[in-house]
């Protein structure tokens, strides 16, 4: 079962067979093999896999527009994309963008002032 990243369905990197670490050139080509495979016109004359054919052709379209995109996927990865709608502008992307890298930043502070602390405690 594909690992879900939010509430509204399976995670993109899943829907692309792909992991987490994959590159833009990996999530291309996953996108294109996947793409061609269950394109619909693929599919005319099986109306029951048509339909399923379909629902997924939306998945992998939908996953490749938000892993190809550095914003959206920065903001993906954060597990705060849905907190964009389809309308949003990209000021308002951009925003999330420099607040998912503040937080990024912060927490490599914490983890570093523990880690710090932890070997000072150790040597007391």
């Amino acid at each position: 079962m594909p690992v879900k990243m939010s509430e509204g369905g399976p995670c993109y990197y899943s829907v692309l067979g792909l992991c987490k670490q994959a590159s833009d050139s990996e999530i291309r080509d996953a996108y294109r093999k996947l793409a061609l495979k269950w394109h619909p016109d693929r599919w005319l004359k099986d109306q029951v896999a048509a339909g399923q054919a379909k629902r997924q052709f939306q998945q992998i379209q939908e996953a490749y527009s938000v892993l190809s995109d550095k914003g959206k996927k920065i903001i993906y990865d954060a597990g705060m994309l849905g907190f964009l709608g389809d309308d949003d502008d990209k000021g308002f992307c951009d925003f999330m963008q420099e607040m998912v890298l503040m937080m990024e930043n912060v927490r490599s502070k914490v983890i570093s002032y523990f880690c710090l602390m932890k070997d000072h405690q150790c040597l007391c």
